[in-house]
């Protein structure tokens, strides 16, 4: 398999066109590459416009949702990162590229072990990957400047709002079933925060994450 090609296509045909134009994403997506965090069995799949099965009945996101991400929470150099399930790690790795520190919680054991396995064999020296369940929040490493829940929650818990540096973005695929909608959420002001539907989509629900009240007749 030509992977650069493969890489390419991948870019001009499913990103580009669903609206990630910011070249600081486009050439992240160049430079790490994805095809070494897809499990070996599926890795002819690295570039597909799919999700991609991990085990565990788990699934890393379709590359033009992650670039979709990325863009939305526009990362800086000095900042710190949460990511609320690593999964394979990719996302982990292209977070690490542009901020300063990321923390990444892994509810399988086996996902945080060999992402750890993955990123120390890149290189990477900014990211603690964590054991643990994230689904409604995460309050062992204080405040974050970006935050990425990488399932979907039924309701987004105001406890990750309230971990938000004065500034910072939190991105989250928020609702149930089919009807989905991908939200980045701005800490704007104290106690202050502005909300922007993204895109729709539908992805797999943290384990753990928050449900609604349900009304029992």
């Amino acid at each position: 398999m030509d992977y650069e090609t493969a890489r390419f296509n991948m870019i001009e045909q499913q990103i580009r066109p669903w609206e990630v134009l910011d070249p600081v994403v486009l050439d992240l997506l160049f430079k790490v590459k994805r095809e070494d965090f897809v499990p070996p069995v599926y890795r002819s799949l690295a570039f597909a416009d799919m999700d991609v099965p991990l085990g565990h009945g788990e699934a890393m996101w379709a590359p033009k949702i992650e670039a979709r991400a990325l863009q939305a929470v526009q990362v800086q150099r000095h900042e710190k990162v949460l990511e609320v399930g690593t999964g394979s790690g990719y996302l982990t790795a292209l977070l690490a590229n542009l901020a300063g520190q990321v923390v990444s919680v892994e509810l399988v054991r086996e996902f945080r072990d060999e992402a750890e396995r993955k990123l120390r064999a890149h290189g990477f020296t900014n990211i603690t990957l964590k054991a643990g369940d994230a689904a409604q929040d995460w309050a062992d490493d204080g405040q974050f400047d970006v935050i990425v829940l990488t399932g979907s929650t039924p309701v987004l818990p105001r406890a990750y709002q309230k971990r938000l540096n004065r500034g910072g973005r939190l991105f989250a695929i928020v609702g149930e079933g089919a009807a989905m909608s991908a939200r980045l959420v701005t800490h704007v002001a104290h106690g202050a925060y502005a909300e922007e539907a993204l895109f729709e989509t539908s992805v797999k629900a943290l384990k753990n994450a928050l449900e609604p009240e349900r009304f029992v007749f």
